[in-house]
């Protein structure tokens, strides 16, 4: 029969999101360049960029929806599901070659000094006095560490039918999340050096910063599925969003473990340490 489904894929109707989200996209951009030149652009880069940005969410909003609204439908099939993990797994990827990148700097910034603009051939600069690693970025480094087996808890609690647990382990995971993000925040106002300035500095917050940037994208990946959960979307043999969640949450985990040992421990190992 001409039309009938004879496999397990997916087949997307056509739809108007995708050409939204990039449109939006591009209008981001451009109010994002206009407004950080306002001399050689367009007047109201800030308000272009907003309305770009609003695009951007409400494309994000609805196709995560329609994604949803699919698995209920039934659409996600076993190969279906597959390739949604493959497509989690490249993205994690692409997340971890983007700190690589941050590592790079960071350990040419430490190893090769001389190099650089007058800074005596230290690393840090000279004057530079930096956070103590065992005060609170060990705070956060165990808040972490809890957190990864509180997600972990509310896993296993998913896979064994005990939705409560799984709403306590997104719950505890949650607040872990916001009390490292608020920490981080403390840290950076009683930071003993500037944003830039010294080659030690631009490393410290452009890596640090972005990591703590994907800790609040994945508090928000949980407080969605908290949501989900309360609403019973989540089933023992279906639930690969929370599962891309802990995956997500895990890569979080690792890569502050890596930034606590490079950048807090070893980057500013023999300078003085700020006594605040």
């Amino acid at each position: 029969m001409a039309g009938a489904k004879n496999h397990d894929y997916h087949i997307l109707p056509p739809d108007i999101v995708p050409f939204l989200g990039s449109m939006s996209a591009l209008v981001m951009a451009f109010g994002a360049v206009s407004w950080m030149h306002p001399d050689s652009m367009p007047a109201h880069g800030g308000w272009i960029f907003l309305m770009g940005l609003a695009g951007v969410l409400y494309t994000m909003y609805s196709w995560w929806s329609k994604v949803i609204a699919e698995a209920h439908a039934g659409d996600h099939t076993p190969v279906v599901q597959l390739h949604l993990r493959y497509g989690m797994i490249l993205f994690i990827a692409s997340e971890v070659m983007f700190f690589v990148g941050w590592f790079w700097a960071f350990f040419d910034f430490s190893l090769f000094p001389s190099a650089l603009a007058p800074i005596d051939g230290l690393f840090p600069s000279k004057g530079i006095e930096v956070m103590n690693a065992f005060e609170l970025p060990l705070l956060n480094t165990l808040i972490l560490l809890c957190s990864g087996t509180t997600v972990t808890w509310a896993h296993h609690s998913l896979i064994h039918g005990d939705r409560d647990g799984l709403k306590k382990g997104l719950w505890a995971t949650i607040i872990l999340g916001l009390l490292f993000s608020s920490i981080q925040a403390y840290e950076y106002a009683h930071a003993p050096f500037a944003f830039g300035g010294t080659p030690y500095s631009s490393g410290f917050y452009m890596a640090t910063g972005f990591h703590g940037f994907h800790v609040l994208v994945g508090t928000i990946f949980l407080i969605v599925c908290q949501i989900r959960a309360y609403k019973g979307d989540f089933t023992p043999r279906q639930h690969f969003g929370f599962e891309a969640a802990a995956w997500y949450w895990h890569f979080v985990d690792v890569v502050w473990l890596f930034l606590f040992v490079a950048v807090y421990v070893w980057g500013g190992w023999g300078a003085p340490i700020h006594a605040g």
